[in-house]
């Protein structure tokens, strides 16, 4: 009978990229709707983001971030500018 926890990690795991593509999209979502209406491109949210750090997995994450928050319909590309889109910006409202 297999184990379901085969490397015997407790539960949720903090090493699961997952989890730090969630804490990620949380952070670069407040940058943004904490920005707002400052329009600011895709470099200038990385170097935001990653200031101090050099490595590419750090941009990277952003980046993956960002194109997450698009196709959810929270964050909006328009002429190279990323924008929260009308219900990220209501859900920030309401969340005051």
């Amino acid at each position: 009978m297999p184990c379901h926890n085969p490397m015997g990690r407790d539960f949720p795991d903090p090493c699961i990229p997952s989890h730090e593509d969630r804490k990620t999209e949380w952070a670069v979502l407040g940058y943004l709707l904490d920005a707002d209406p400052d329009r600011l491109t895709i470099p200038e949210v990385s170097r935001a983001m990653n200031a101090g750090k050099t490595d590419f997995g750090s941009e990277d994450a952003v980046e993956r971030a960002i194109r997450q928050l698009v196709g959810a319909g929270l964050l909006h590309c328009c002429g190279g500018f990323i924008l929260p889109t009308r219900a990220a910006l209501y859900y920030s409202r309401l969340a005051e």
